[in-house]
């Protein structure tokens, strides 16, 4: 555990935390919504730094990040818990578990194992990063001091506060919408009250330099209306440009929605259709491998600068400057086209329990503390 940086006092001992839009108002002696920041004697402590749920090597195209630093390799890590509720998580028995344990992993550790294990780079997911930002920020910044970048997979309900944070080790972020961003479905099936923070967060990170890829799950019948996906890519055209990526993702049933089908592809090629027509030149679908808008087109000429089968880059026709090959266009992309993409297989599992020890907090002795 560790004093968090991003909270307030309030008086009488109850703090407010500044790391997500909820602004979590917290009595001495109890937790915010996301089960891992507490309030003990008046100050708020994130209680799972350094401590793992989960961690990997695999390639960043399974963030989903297309342009930025494709090829490459990132070491994922997460932690428990979540600022979100939502009823289709794949990853619900990391996110929905409120649990103060882990593997015992400093930042020196996972920038050691990052290196160690290939990765050119470390990613925050699984769980949504915003709740442990305090410990990404420590060990972004080493990330970065050896020469490895940062991504988050997040669902960017952020504060002001929380982004100043990010901008000093953050290189860019999947911000994950679900459901075309639509009020009614993200207050029903995911606990939001309203995505406003999202749209100030995108247009904040966008201003301080962070690389942005957008996806969008698209849910059969409950989250798929063709008007709010317009609405959307509107939005993301003008406000964070029209070379912004965007990934139409299939929803697959899961957690406490198993009732729904998975996404017919042919939503997600309307989606994708509307997407064009409101002028947005990167546009993917993902989940389906094999389909054609896995590829990285030029806007220019219309050939495949990057071809792709799931999350195997298969062929790649840029410039070492990121141009197009064939018309000499300027293709979005941040930082570079790695030649690990070569490689057959980069995943790499990280046999983490017998690195270090597996540590459990003891949530009456907080009780008492406080």
């Amino acid at each position: 555990m560790r004093e968090a940086q991003l909270y307030k006092p309030l008086g009488n001992g109850k703090v407010e935390c500044l790391a997500c839009a909820r602004r979590c108002k917290i009595p001495p002696g109890l937790h915010g919504f996301c089960g891992v920041r507490w309030n003990i004697g008046g100050k708020l402590y994130l209680m799972v730094y350094g401590l793992i749920s989960a961690i990997a090597v695999d390639p960043i195209e399974k963030k989903p990040l297309y342009q930025f630093n494709p090829g490459s390799m990132v070491l994922s890590v997460s932690t428990f818990g979540c600022n979100w509720m939502c009823k289709f998580c794949q990853n619900y028995d990391i996110s929905q578990r409120r649990l103060l344990e882990g593997f015992h992993v400093t930042p020196d550790m996972l920038v050691e194992l990052a290196q160690s294990y290939g990765a050119q780079g470390i990613t925050y997911t699984y769980n949504e990063p915003t709740i442990f930002i305090e410990y990404a920020h420590d060990a972004g910044v080493l990330a970065r001091k050896n020469g490895l970048f940062n991504t988050f997979v997040t669902n960017g309900y952020f504060t002001d506060e929380a982004i100043d944070m990010l901008s000093k080790f953050l290189d860019a972020a999947t911000v994950d919408i679900k459901g075309n961003a639509d009020p009614k479905f993200l207050r029903r099936y995911c606990g939001v009250p309203s995505p406003d923070p999202i749209f100030h967060a995108l247009e904040e990170l966008k201003r301080k330099g962070i690389f942005i890829e957008v996806t969008d799950l698209v849910v059969p019948q409950v989250g798929d209306d063709l008007a709010q996906a317009r609405k959307l890519c509107r939005w993301i055209v003008e406000h964070l440009g029209p070379d912004t990526p965007v990934h139409f993702l299939r929803f697959h049933p899961d957690y406490e929605l198993l009732n729904l089908p998975w996404t017919p592809i042919e939503t997600l090629e309307e989606h994708a259709k509307i997407a064009k027509e409101e002028g947005l030149k990167y546009v993917y679908i993902g989940n389906v491998p094999g389909h054609p808008l896995e590829h990285t087109y030029c806007p220019n000429c219309g050939k495949i600068v990057i071809k792709r089968y799931g999350f195997d880059i298969l062929e790649v026709n840029l410039t070492e400057d990121n141009r197009c090959m064939y018309c000499g266009a300027k293709i979005n992309i941040g930082g570079k086209v790695w030649p690990t993409w070569k490689l057959e297989n980069r995943f790499r599992y990280i046999p983490i329990a017998s690195l270090t020890r597996y540590v459990r907090i003891d949530i009456s002795s907080i009780a008492k503390r406080s």
